[in-house]
Parts: C-alpha cells; structure tokens; sequence
C-alpha cells in the first residue's frame, strides 16, 4: 500500500511540472505565470478539484508517441471563487506550447459538460499556439466539439475567456462564442492569421501587437471586453467580475449585503446637467451616485465609449447598467455604440439581470461613413435586444432623448417598466433649431422669426411633460432622488413576469 501511494505521488509532482522547470522559467521570464499559479490566484484558496490530471494524447505520427506529459497540456477541474462553483480549464503553455490535441480538447468538454449539468459558469484562461499540428484533423475535430458546447452553453451558463498568451487561427473562436474576454496587455494576443500571413497575402507589416494584442481589441475591434496589466490583474478582476453574474439562467441575480442606504439623497444630482444644451457632462458620476457604494464594474470602457455598459449593484443585487456619455460624440449611438450596448443587453436579458438604462442621447450619429457600413441594421440590434428583453426595465431620461434613439433607450413602447424622467429632459424628434427650419423653411430668411419659433418650440417640446401626458414618462422626478426611485422601482419588479411568443429563435439582424 505504501509503495502504491508513493507512486500517486510522484504521478501527482509529474502533472504538476507540467512541461518541466527549464520551461517554467522560460514562461516566468516573459512576465507570465503557469496554468496552475494562475487558479491558485483565481480560485478560493484548496478549493480546487482537478479532474483528468493524467489523461495522456494519443498521437503516434512524427515520433510523438515517445513524448507524452501527463495532463496534455490543459488544467482542467472545478472550485469556488467567494464560495459559489465555477469550473475552469487553464492551458498550460509548458507543454506542447498548449496546443490543443484530441485529448485536451475532451478534458475542456468534460468540465464543459459538467458545468452545465450542475449550472455553474465556466471560465477558460487560454494560453495556447493552436491546434496541435502532429495531430491533423484530428486536433480540429477537438476544437469543433468545444465550439459546440460554447454554442449550447450560451445564454444557460455565464463563460468567461482570459487570453494569457497566444491566441490564433482557430482557437479564437471558443473565445469569441463566450460572453466575456479579458486580456493581458503586452503579452496576449488574438488573430486569426498572424502576421506572416498578413504580409504574404496583403504585403502589410504589422506585429503581433497592432494586429491582435490587449489594446487592439479593446479599442478598436471591441473584440475583447478589458485589458489587464498583468496576469495577476486579470485573474483578481475576474473575482471581483464573477461576484455580479448568476450562476446560471434559471436563478437569480447574487446578492451581496450592502450598508448602502436605498433611500440616500443625492443632492448634487440636481445640478450634474449644465444649463447649456450643449455642454457635456459625465454620465459615471450619476451612476456612482446610484449604485451600491458607488461601485461599478465597467465592460468595454475604451471601445465605443459614446455609451456606456457595465453591473453595478441596488440594495444589494446586480443590475446592469446602460448609459449614453455626453462626453463623447455627444452621446450619439452609432455602429459600435448600437453592438456594443445591443450584446449587453441580450446577456442581462438571458441570466435575467434587471437593466437601468440612462438616456441622454441627440441621435444617430450621422453620416456616409456610418451609412455605407450599416447604421441602419447596427442601430436595429439595440432596439431588438431592448424589445425582446423581458426583464425589469427601468429608465431615466437626464436631458435630450430625440428621434428614433429615442425609441431604441428602452422607451415605454419597447415594454419599459419604468420610465422616468429628470426636469431638464427633452423628449422630441430633434433639436429645435431642426425642427423650425424644417416646418417653418419658408421664414428661413428671417432670423428674428426663425429665432422666436424655435424658443416657441423650445418651451413647447424642450421638456419632459408632453411626453408624460401622454403616458410615455410615468413620472418626473427629482435628480436626487434617483437612487431611491431605481431601488424602489426594482424591489417592484421582483415578481415581474412576462414570456415572448414561443419561437424556435429569433432571428436578430445579424
């Protein structure tokens, strides 16, 4: 017995060196930890349960059958983060580079598939040079089967990607399918064709970096949700992130005790929006003001910062937050705007998260540009995924909510709960200076008239009671106590239930 268990032992040490200490250091050197120092950080401390620790490929081209490592090049199990189940799969670039292979694939569907048994969120940190070539097709089919199970796991359990390394060719796309990507600056990097293959097909020189690195995708493609500034970085964001999602589509939101008084007053509320039209103003200040201790968990603060998306907390409980940001094109949606906020909603709206959206939005931003690449179907993907959600809805209108952005901020024609909105609210097809030189053209040459019609207009439509006298705004409030109205309004909403028309699935305009 005792010679049995030495042997379980020195098994045991083997998977935990994984590719060995000479490649250990190596990972070290580039600033990086090992897959199984980063679920030692990510993870409760001992709460992790490795499954498949001595699962083996089973490849015998190219001489591969004489190199075999225990583990296969993936960490694979389950354990808590603040004392609530996650199953993960951490790649292990000390072995095989972290290629994915037959075998390593099965360990990520094997906790895939549990995950989803049990309803628990799956988080993969992806550290990996791809498919593992020596296997062919074989290692493709792995990355099939896992793509399938992303598929059938959306919209059932949250997943979350980290990109720790390399990610390339069609490893990507795991990642892409999951809800959330978190990624490394410096020394993480996504594509699907490196750049070798950029400049042989296209004869354009760009690094690793500018093609596909942290900064690329959280700014320009908004492929990825946040960029850490390192491992360490990314692995305790991603605790603080886990604590506001469900653990799966049919429980609700976590809890979290807050001290946080929902009935506070936030006087310097009443002055956040200027008396000019157009001056900006910070939409984070007014959500601070409302959330939990004024926390806020932003996703995708560098890309499509014209609006802005992210959990926050009221009386404890996660609600996701939707807001226009004057500081930044004024506020005006557009393509990036329309996807990035239109994706966000979709996932509150699937792990039945509560939404409050704040409205301060002039319109579509206008243009060729925006045109020609689609505004039209982009613009379509907000206001669907605001109409199909049937989760409480509440909103609040600060200032200018004109034409169809209107429409498209959780209007009370999209099924919102709550509408409120603030005394400087304009609710309106456009601006007034529009509006009068369009119904009045024929005085376009007069400016005194022009100028006495648009303050007519102004004190007819520049303000939030037309709108609520026909029932589109349940009730005017006072900035300061927004909070208050959110929390009560929420606390409503709690037994809300409303169903779509039984569909196979919508057909969203992709």
């Amino acid at each position: 017995m005792l010679q049995t268990l030495v042997e379980l032992e020195r098994r045991r040490e083997a998977a935990r060196m994984g590719g060995g200490q000479v490649r250990i250091d190596a990972q070290h050197k580039k600033g990086r930890l090992t897959a199984r120092e980063r679920l030692d950080i990510l993870l409760d401390p001992g709460s992790f349960e490795e499954l498949d620790m001595y699962v083996e490929h089973n490849c015998v081209e190219f001489g591969m059958e004489a190199t075999k490592i225990p583990g296969d090049g993936v960490v694979t199990g389950s354990g808590t983060i603040n004392g609530r189940l996650v199953y993960v799969f951490s790649q292990d670039f000390t072995v095989f580079g972290g290629s994915l292979s037959e075998r390593h694939a099965q360990k990520i569907c094997k906790i895939m598939d549990n995950a989803m048994k049990v309803g628990a969120p799956v988080i993969g940190l992806n550290d990996s040079g791809g498919a593992r070539i020596q296997e062919g097709v074989a290692s493709l089919g792995g990355y099939a089967e896992v793509f399938q199970r992303n598929v059938l796991a959306s919209g059932v359990i949250p997943q979350i990607s980290l990109i720790m390394g390399p990610c390339a060719g069609g490893a990507v796309y795991s990642p892409a399918m999951t809800d959330f990507i978190f990624m490394v600056k410096d020394s993480s990097y996504m594509f699907v064709t490196g750049p070798d293959v950029v400049k042989t097909v296209t004869n354009e020189v760009v690094t690793q970096d500018e093609l596909g690195g942290a900064i690329t995708h959280t700014t320009k493609s908004g492929v990825a949700d946040l960029a850490c500034e390192d491992d360490v970085d990314a692995l305790l964001r991603t605790r603080a992130f886990f604590d506001f999602l469900p653990l799966n589509n049919r429980v609700g939101v976590p809890y979290r005790p807050s001290s946080d008084d929902p009935e506070r007053l936030e006087m310097s509320l009443d002055t956040l929006v200027p008396a000019s039209a157009a001056k900006p103003y910070d939409m984070h200040e007014l959500i601070r003001k409302v959330a939990d201790e004024g926390e806020f968990f932003e996703i995708q603060p560098a890309h499509a910062a014209n609006i802005i998306v992210g959990f926050a907390r009221v009386e404890g409980s996660t609600v996701g937050i939707v807001a226009n940001q004057p500081t930044v094109l004024a506020g005006c949606l557009d393509i990036a705007a329309s996807k990035k906020a239109g994706r966000f909603v979709r996932f509150c709206d699937a792990f039945n998260i509560p939404i409050v959206t704040f409205v301060d939005v002039p319109g579509f931003l206008p243009g060729t540009a925006q045109e020609h690449n689609g505004i039209i179907k982009n613009g379509a993907k907000l206001l669907f995924a605001y109409a199909e959600a049937t989760v409480p809805k509440i909103t609040v209108i600060t200032r200018k909510a004109y034409g169809g952005a209107y429409d498209v901020m959780a209007s009370k024609h999209l099924r919102g709960d709550l509408n409120y909105a603030w005394p400087t609210a304009e609710i309106a097809v456009m601006g007034a200076k529009g509006a009068v030189e369009i119904i009045f053209r024929s005085d376009i040459g007069d400016k005194e008239a022009i100028a006495e019609r648009t303050k007519e207009y102004e004190a007819r439509f520049a303000n939030p009671f037309v709108a609520a006298s026909m029932g589109f705004i349940d009730e005017v409030i006072m900035p300061h106590s927004t909070r208050r109205r959110i929390a009560v309004g929420l606390r409503k909403l709690r037994t809300k239930k409303l169903e779509n028309p039984w569909k196979k699935h919508d057909n969203i305009p992709l």
